[in-house]
């Protein structure tokens, strides 16, 4: 597959990016690199393997839920920046109209 440079303002545009032509040459050096490597995996036999859903044939291994001891509300707040009675205080992040 021949990497153009109508392909790499294709992904750039769906990446959201932009890129100076001096730029697009070692992205396209990069991309040819990446499918020479797809394309020599492609070349295994992989007849007969099975598909690999997990990584090991543990599932759902989780650690017991224990009880630890935590900060106090007190000390949360001890360096905070900018603080109100209990609570972190902090910028306006979302403005309502």
């Amino acid at each position: 597959m021949e990497i153009t440079n109508e392909i790499i303002d294709k992904l750039a545009n769906l990446a959201k990016l932009q890129f100076k032509d001096e730029q697009k040459e070692g992205i396209r050096n990069d991309l040819t690199k990446i499918i020479a490597f797809v394309d020599k995996i492609d070349e295994l036999d992989t007849d007969g393997v099975e598909p690999l859903i997990h990584m090991s044939k543990e599932i759902n291994v989780l650690r017991e839920d224990e009880v630890k001891e935590t900060i106090t509300q007190v000390q949360a707040l001890k360096n905070a920046p900018s603080k109100d009675s209990d609570y972190f205080k902090i910028s306006t992040v979302l403005n309502k109209k």
